[in-house]
């Protein structure tokens, strides 16, 4: 895990023009197999040889969503691809370019600038998505705003809403480390004592080839989870119109639960909480007809008649917790 850069030894951005800036980021910036015309013109050109695009966006803000105390120019370019090549994925899609806006404090350290860039490479690379372009602004803070597109190869994009009474519901990814890696964080402990967690919350790993498994397989139903399981659970069972029954996350997510155990001790924190409640860690839920689950896949509950909700072993969990970006009472991200 890379350590957070704390002091500025080099130029910062004020010190360059925009295009010297862009000629120390561009050589950085991965090509993708669908990139027909990278950066540098006034658009990028790339393949859509389904004749659809996937389109999603986000954005990450500095003090809201990452600390550049806690992470360094690559971990937040990791995190704002991999979150949007999530959303791609959740949608049976291969995502295949990202477009990226920086809004820039004068006082920012090209290296960082660099930094971000070789971070979004990293994250980009091995899955041959290229950043294609984008947009350089000053400003008070750091803004990092990505848009992804994806290519869904000839499939039906797989939607929130498809969940049917009988189907299975099962998760890809981790759970809770996310969540933990922040406590660890927050509570100023030792990162390299819990570099596993840390390591999740700064450079969250998702599946993306599952999204693909699950579309080919017949999901009827997919979403990435950012927010929590409980809370993006509840948004598939609204859109669908179905109750959404989950498995106790301790019996399902065993792997995890021997993971988070040690760090809830240290941490004071609760591991079903993290679970259940934990964002970001960007794993995807997806529904299937019974016997008919994507590898990969793990069950852990399954769809039924009623009015929409989520029930954890068939009981209502008292709040939603996970992230709201403007609700009350919701986690902070960092």
């Amino acid at each position: 895990m890379t350590e957070p850069l704390r002091t500025v030894s080099g130029p910062v951005v004020a010190d360059l023009t925009e295009g010297q800036l862009l000629a120390r980021v561009f050589p950085e910036l991965p090509t993708g197999t669908a990139t027909d015309l990278g950066p540098g013109d006034d658009a990028a050109v790339v393949k859509a040889s389904d004749g659809r695009v996937v389109v999603s966006t986000d954005v990450l803000v500095e003090g809201r969503h990452f600390r550049r105390d806690w992470c360094t120019g690559q971990d937040v370019g990791w995190r704002a691809a991999v979150q949007n090549m999530a959303d791609v994925a959740a949608m049976g899609a291969r995502p295949t370019a990202l477009v990226v806006g920086l809004v820039a404090p004068d006082d920012l350290p090209v290296d960082w600038v660099v930094d971000l860039a070789r971070g979004m490479s990293l994250a980009c690379a091995p899955h041959g998505v290229g950043v294609v372009g984008g947009d350089l602004s000053g400003g008070e803070q750091v803004v990092v705003a990505v848009t992804v597109m994806g290519d869904l190869e000839g499939r039906p994009p797989v939607l929130r809403s498809g969940a049917r009474p009988g189907d299975v519901v099962a998760h890809a990814g981790v759970r809770g480390r996310s969540a933990a890696g922040l406590e660890v964080l927050g509570q100023g402990l030792d990162r390299h004592a819990w570099r596993r967690v840390v390591s999740a919350y700064l450079r969250p790993s998702c599946p993306l080839g599952a999204g693909v498994r699950a579309a080919t397989a017949g999901a009827t139903a997919m979403m990435d989870v950012s927010d929590g399981l409980l809370t993006d659970a509840r948004r598939m069972a609204v859109a669908s119109g179905v109750v959404i029954d989950l498995k106790a996350p301790e019996k399902v997510f065993t792997e995890d639960v021997q993971v988070l155990a040690a760090v809830a001790s240290a941490t004071g924190g609760r591991v079903g909480d993290w679970l259940l409640t934990g964002g970001e860690d960007h794993g995807l839920l997806a529904c299937f007809p019974p016997g008919r689950v994507a590898p990969g896949f793990t069950v852990v509950g399954e769809v039924r008649e009623g009015m929409p909700l989520v029930l954890v072993e068939g009981e209502v969990r008292p709040g939603s917790g996970g992230w709201d970006h403007f609700g009350a009472g919701s986690q902070e991200r960092r």
